[in-house]
């Protein structure tokens, strides 16, 4: 299994991952090291631990927050989906009816000409 030494808060850790994974491990602990140079930047060393604490919150807020957005975004696509359902249902409707419209047409056209020959 690969291990990956990242920094974070100026202290390094060394930590395994799956086959591939290096360059993910690497990004996000970087993303976490800047969330904490944040977080210090903001309320100064107010240890570790909370530090750490949070910038899980943080995270988790902003991932619950983008679970919502997904959400919505899918129940979107699912209403836009039965809606476009709906109209190619209702274009088949017409067609079917433009269809035998002129089906109708065509008839009422050939009896005239009929009867104009006849006549």
């Amino acid at each position: 299994m690969p291990q990956v030494v990242v920094t974070i808060d100026s202290k390094t850790y060394r930590m395994a991952c799956g086959e591939g994974e290096e360059t993910r491990l690497t990004a996000l602990a970087a993303e976490v090291d800047r969330r904490i140079v944040e977080l210090k930047e903001s309320f100064g060393q107010i240890g570790d631990l909370r530090l750490a604490v949070m910038a899980a919150i943080m995270t988790t807020d902003e991932l619950g927050e983008l679970r919502r957005r997904v959400d919505e975004l899918e129940a979107g696509a699912g209403t836009d989906a039965r809606r476009s359902s709906e109209m190619e249902a209702a274009r088949g409707r017409d067609a079917a009816r433009f269809s035998q419209s002129l089906e109708e047409a065509a008839e009422a056209l050939d009896r005239v000409s009929r009867r104009l020959v006849e006549g």
